[in-house]
Parts: C-alpha cells; structure tokens; sequence
C-alpha cells in the first residue's frame, strides 16, 4: 500500500510553473505536520515549505514563490512553485510527521513518499 504519492514533476522553462501534488492515506493525510523537501544532487534534502494546523513555514529561498497547502476532501497536499529557477532543479519529495511542530532536518521526518523529479532549464 502506498501511503504518499507524489505527482507534476517535470520539465518547465526558468520563470514557469508547476503544482505538485502528494495524495496521501486517510492515516497519513490526518498526521499535523506535512512538508516538502527538494534533494539536489549532493544527496542532502533541504525543506522546502511545511504546513501544521498552526500555519506555514517556507524556506527563504523559495519565500513568495512556492505555495504549501492541503485538500482535506481530497486527502491531498500540493505545492505551488512559480518563478521558477535553474537551481529549483531536484527531486521534490513530500513527507509527514507526527510533531507539531516538525523539525527542519529531513532525518527526522518520520514517512516518504518516492519523490517526483523538478528540472528547470534555462
């Protein structure tokens, strides 16, 4: 059973657009805290934006572009990058957590999903 799907990866031209999704288990979609994380290529993930019943917290480099948010109905959260830049490029990976207030360091983020790949060309 897969508890966390990411999905909308893909290929956009600097400046662009694009919403990933993370379609989650009743379970997991209940958990307070859900974040997404961009792992570039030296492996580390950084956290991108999270979201708790007590609000959202966004990375600097990503403040004012990017969107965190759920759909309870749908058991969903998205992530809404605009602006998109060449160095956004990663593999994006939506996790959550029981914390509510969730760490900052990917390590302690307690379930994954597979990831979904970013490429923004120049």
């Amino acid at each position: 059973q897969v508890h966390l799907e990411e999905s909308g990866g893909g290929l956009v031209q600097a400046g662009g657009s694009l919403r990933l999704s993370c379609a989650a288990s009743d379970s997991f979609f209940s958990l307070p805290a859900m974040g997404w994380f961009r792992q570039g290529p030296g492996g580390q993930r950084d956290l991108v934006a999270s979201i708790t019943p007590g609000g959202q917290n966004y990375a600097d480099f990503v403040q004012g572009r990017f969107t965190i948010s759920k759909d309870s109905g749908k058991k969903t959260g998205y992530l809404q990058m605009n602006s998109l830049k060449p160095e956004d490029t990663g593999v994006y990976y939506c996790a959550v957590d029981s914390s509510w207030r969730p760490s900052t360091q990917w390590t302690n983020w307690e379930y994954w999903g597979q990831g979904t790949q970013v490429t923004v060309s120049s």
